[in-house]
């Protein structure tokens, strides 16, 4: 077993801190992946792991190996180094940094009859990695960020999506690139939108289509509402005139479920 990793002045630790930052992320086409359920969902997924820092205290190195992850990937680390660089106790010991992968709208491999789920100009982690575990359950074709102010990588977004931002399709793209995208492919586009002129159930979602959502803040961009097929909106009772983005989404997509039996 290697030597075990006693200091937080470690260049290796430095370098695993330094990925927080989405700047550093982009220059080393590298993120860091937090627990070990979010680990094996990557690897399941085909992301390729560079290392694998675990706590000598927690889980062992045979552990790890027996998991699938390669001796040569290992690196032990004491718990009090640990306990600095991991954001929850729930990591199962592990934090692990992987190589990114391509997200353009080329690399999507679509059925015959898709339903896709676009966010544009999201800007909380914590959003977006909501919006990533409801995909995974309601079993989407794929997620779009459009325009984005936060990256899937975000290890927020990890955390936030317990790992479903490997169990989905996923890609980043302008908003004008993915409308055209769409029309070429045939998807028709629902734009939720307050001035919809149909509420959500009565739009069909039968054949292959796109859900797509504004960020919190300022809803969607003209460009998406000119060139939807429908706008839709969900009618609410209350006082205000919105709700949080992914439970917006889970309405929309889950209907769409529903339809599609």
């Amino acid at each position: 077993m290697l030597s075990v990793i006693t200091s937080s002045s470690n260049p290796k630790i430095k370098q695993l801190i330094a990925l927080d930052k989405s700047r550093e992320r982009r220059k080393q086409n590298l993120f860091t992946i937090e627990g070990l359920k979010e680990l094996l969902l990557a690897s399941e997924s085909g992301y390729v792991i560079e290392s694998v820092y675990y706590s000598t205290q927690l889980i062992s190195e045979q552990q790890l190996i027996e998991l699938g992850f390669g001796k040569s990937h290992l690196l032990p680390v004491g718990q009090q180094v640990f306990e600095k660089i991991a954001y929850r106790e729930s990591t199962g010991g592990v934090i692990g940094i992987a190589k990114q992968r391509g997200n353009s709208l080329n690399d999507l491999q679509l059925g015959k009859n898709p339903l896709i789920l676009i966010l544009e100009g999201v800007e909380k982690p914590g959003n977006l990695g909501a919006v990533l575990r409801t995909a995974d359950a309601a079993g989407v074709d794929a997620v779009i960020s459009c325009d984005p102010q936060t990256d899937f990588f975000n290890p927020n977004v990890i955390r936030s999506s317990v790992g479903c931002v490997f169990t989905n399709q996923i890609a980043a793209a302008p908003s004008t690139d993915t409308i055209a995208w769409l029309k070429k492919n045939k998807i028709k586009i629902f734009c939720t939108y307050l001035g919809g002129s149909i509420p959500y159930t009565s739009a069909s979602y039968k054949e292959p289509c796109a859900i797509v959502m504004g960020s919190e803040s300022s809803g969607l961009t003209e460009s998406w509402v000119k060139n939807s097929d429908a706008n839709i909106i969900i009618p609410m009772k209350g006082k205000i005139d919105s709700m949080n983005v992914s439970v917006s989404a889970a309405i929309v997509v889950f209907e769409a479920v529903r339809q599609r039996g």
